[in-house]
Formats: structure tokens, sequence, C-alpha cells
């Protein structure tokens, strides 16, 4: 009897479905067959790029095992907000879960400590910053791009503090706000500043009464495109109709049976990080 052929394993974050995958089952093995299953396993029609900004922290464990049944790795911007658990995102509470991500290959950023909020550019290179949480939590105050830096790697030192290792050398403005100051004062100490497509917006922050998740959801599988930087919460305190557990699998499955495969920012062109 022949022998049933079996197929190398792909790179995680770089497959998609065979839809004719069974019926290569019982397939006697020959090179040919066996190199023409893999071009098929790994070939994909674009790559997207997941990212996650913490929040409430309502959705994590939902998002965390999403991602591994699609064997998916993404990106995750960090900062330290209050959660559903009436702790911190950042405590050592949250250790294990973010140590667990890391050793799975995900992605990481700084998201600022305390989610501070850009207001306006000041003069001599200066931002006008609001801290959402922290000490000083709700004041407006002057930042020197030195500052601001030392806000970013606050996180990268707590990161490093509860998960062994560092973070990856890319941040996110609270609320997507980036002014010319706010760019150069990342850029001074080392971090590149990652947006999102505007179909990549999921509107997880949005009226859920105004954007119902059907809305949403066909918005994303219509518009994102090869390339295109996703963004989403780890769960939003505004929003009565939670984005994630009616919409994340179905936008993921949805992409996958466009062709679309998914990997983090160190796989992105305008991101990749020399080895």
């Amino acid at each position: 009897m022949p022998e049933i052929c079996k197929l190398p394993m792909v790179a995680s974050g770089f497959r998609r479905l065979v839809p004719s995958f069974p019926l290569l089952l019982g397939i006697a093995c020959s090179p040919s067959v066996a190199s023409a299953a893999t071009a098929a396993a790994v070939q994909c029609q674009g790559h997207i790029y997941l990212t996650f900004d913490t929040g409430s922290q309502s959705q994590t464990e939902l998002i965390a095992s999403v991602l591994r049944r699609h064997q998916i790795k993404a990106t995750f911007f960090l900062a330290n907000e209050k959660t559903v658990r009436d702790d911190y995102s950042l405590d050592a509470s949250w250790g294990s879960y973010w140590k667990t991500l890391a050793n799975e290959g995900h992605a990481f950023g700084s998201h600022t400590f305390d989610h501070v909020y850009a207001m306006r550019d000041l003069p001599d290179g200066r931002i006008e910053v609001r801290p959402q949480f922290g000490a000083q939590a709700g004041q407006k105050l002057t930042w020197t791009a030195g500052q601001y830096c030392e806000e970013l790697r606050r996180v990268d030192q707590r990161f490093l503090q509860l998960t062994g290792k560092k973070l990856d050398p890319y941040w996110r403005a609270p609320g997507g706000k980036l002014t010319p100051n706010l760019q150069k004062a990342g850029e001074s100490c080392g971090y590149r500043h990652v947006a999102w497509a505007a179909a990549g917006f999921s509107g997880d922050e949005l009226s859920s009464e105004k954007f119902s998740n059907p809305m949403l959801l066909k918005r994303a599988l219509t518009g994102l495109r090869d390339g295109d930087i996703f963004m989403a919460h780890l769960g939003i305190w505004s929003r009565k109709q939670a984005w994630a557990p009616e919409n994340l699998e179905p936008l993921i499955s949805g992409l996958e049976q466009k062709g679309y495969c998914f990997a983090t920012l160190r796989e992105h062109p305008s991101y990749r990080v020399a080895q």
C-alpha cells in the first residue's frame, strides 16, 4: 500500500486553509504532489496586520483564544489602563497573560504608560498632553520630547519585568492623535509610530446604536487590502454591543476565505526590523 502523503507544517501566521485539503489525504506520496500541496498552502493573496490596544481588558481571553485557533500572530500596544477586574493592565496580576502571549510569538509596542493623550504642539518642540491614568490623570501638562520618551520607555521597563522580554520598537499614540513634535519625540528615542488603515479602524469605540457590529464587519471585509493595519481594543467601556465577541472570528474567517494571511508588524514592509 502506498504511503499516505504527509504535508509539511506551514509557518504560523502565514497559513491559509486549503479547500481541497481533505482530498489530499490518501493520495500516494510523491515529490510533485507534496510540493504542489505545500505551495498551495502557503500562497497568500496578501497580508493583514492585526493590532490590539489595551482597554477595559474585557475581551482578552476571547481574543487570545481566537488567535490561537487560527494560528495568527498579532501586535499589541500596551498602556496601564483600568480594567474590568478593578486593577490595571500592567499590574503584576496581568503578568502571566502578557508572558504567555510573548512566548507565543506576538509582537508588542508602547501605548504610553498612563495612556497619555497629545493635545497640541508647543514652541521649542514641547507638547501639551493629558494623561488618562496615573497620579496626574486629567491634568494638562507641558512635556519635552525627553519626558515623552520616558513615558514610552516606562511601558518597556514594566513589560521586561513582567515577561523577561523587551518591547518591539513601535508605539501608538492614544486616540491615534499624532502631532509633528510627538512624532519627532518618538523617533528620537527609537520608537516608530504605527497608525492604522482607514478600513482597518474596527469602530469598537463607536456608538453601537449608530454603528452596528454587522455594519462594522461588512466595512472591514469590503475595505481591507494587502498591507493594511487593523486596529481594535482588548475591550472598550463605552460601547454597549461589544465588538469582539460577534465580529473578530467572522472577520478573520472572512479574510482567510479571501486568501489573506496574517503577520505581526515585524514582517510589515514599513516596520520590519533588520535582524
